[in-house]
């Protein structure tokens, strides 16, 4: 594995956090006015799902039988059960909030992959946690205490929805030295979809009103289409081939600064200032703690001469 290589995955996972990060605001620009959570994950899924098998087109290479009960498997944690609770929480809540409780996806996966894949703990790892959890309690405590948009409810989903992506990561690596990524990630969506369609498919046809959508929310549809699920999985997928998944975890810890970025860039420059109850110097301040931990997560051991 090489250096450059190395500095793609980790370029690779910024960018996806990024994207997220903006996601957060996007996404709720539409919801529920527009389209509700339920119908708005199965359209993510399907469209991004055509992308996937547009390209898989073009990679011959077939999954070995035993190999499929872990893809359902990714496909119910990965492209489902996550994307479900996400738009629903995020539906319920602030996306500061959002962004904060992405933070808690390191030591969840770090937890994960101990058990089931024997990951090696190193002290800067430990450490690293550590530091970003301090970081990430404090930014937790005080978006409980402060005044903005955040629910109790939309809050727990968000949290459940770490909880099945972390799951997803970890399921999905011993996969990557086997097969194309593009080949693993058409597969999970697909299966993702099979899982969608009984809860979501009577509001696409039915309980969703067409008349009300305009410009800008085919815009927002397309953005989480092909930034947030098509460009931001394959991303992700790439750096999971180059590094561990408590290492591709880590990078949630950037949501909330990027989140915090958008929020000044809304109010100074746009004068939009609805989300700025939700941030202040104290989260800004525990942002610092989560991007310490992320270096010390990410940071590889020197090699003894």
């Amino acid at each position: 594995m090489t250096k450059s290589s190395i500095v793609k995955a980790h370029l690779a996972l910024f960018g996806t956090h990024v994207i997220y990060a903006a996601n957060h605001f996007i996404a709720k620009g539409i919801m529920p006015e527009k389209l509700n959570p339920t119908p708005f994950v199965l359209f993510r899924v399907l469209g991004a799902g055509l992308l996937f098998w547009f390209i898989k087109l073009f990679i011959k290479e077939k999954v070995e039988k035993r190999d499929f009960l872990r893809l359902i498997i990714c496909g119910l944690f990965g492209a489902s059960c996550n994307q479900l609770f996400f738009l629903h929480g995020l539906n319920l809540t602030s996306p500061i909030d959002t962004s904060i409780i992405m933070t808690s996806a390191p030591a969840v996966v770090f937890v994960f992959s101990m058990i089931l894949l024997k990951e090696k703990v190193t002290k800067n790892k430990l450490i690293g946690l550590s530091i970003g959890a301090i970081g990430a309690i404090g930014l937790v405590w005080y978006g409980q205490v402060a005044e903005g948009a955040s629910g109790f409810l939309g809050n727990l989903f968000v949290f459940l929805n770490v909880i099945f992506y972390s799951l997803y990561q970890v399921a999905v690596k011993p996969l990557m030295n086997k097969y194309h990524f593009i080949t693993i990630i058409s597969w999970v969506f697909l299966f993702g979809l099979l899982f969608l369609i009984p809860f979501g498919i009577n509001d696409v046809l039915h309980n969703t009103n067409y008349d009300l959508f305009d410009f800008n929310t085919y815009m927002v549809i397309a953005y989480v289409i092909v930034f947030t699920t098509f460009l931001a999985f394959l991303f992700n997928i790439y750096a999971l081939r180059q590094v561990s998944p408590s290492v591709a975890g880590s990078y949630t810890y950037v949501q909330p600064a990027v989140s915090f970025t958008i929020v000044l860039i809304l109010s100074l420059l746009f004068n939009i200032d609805t989300y700025n109850d939700d941030i202040n110097i104290i989260k800004i301040l525990s942002c610092f703690f989560v991007i310490i931990g992320v270096y010390l997560i990410s940071e590889k051991p020197k090699a003894i001469p």
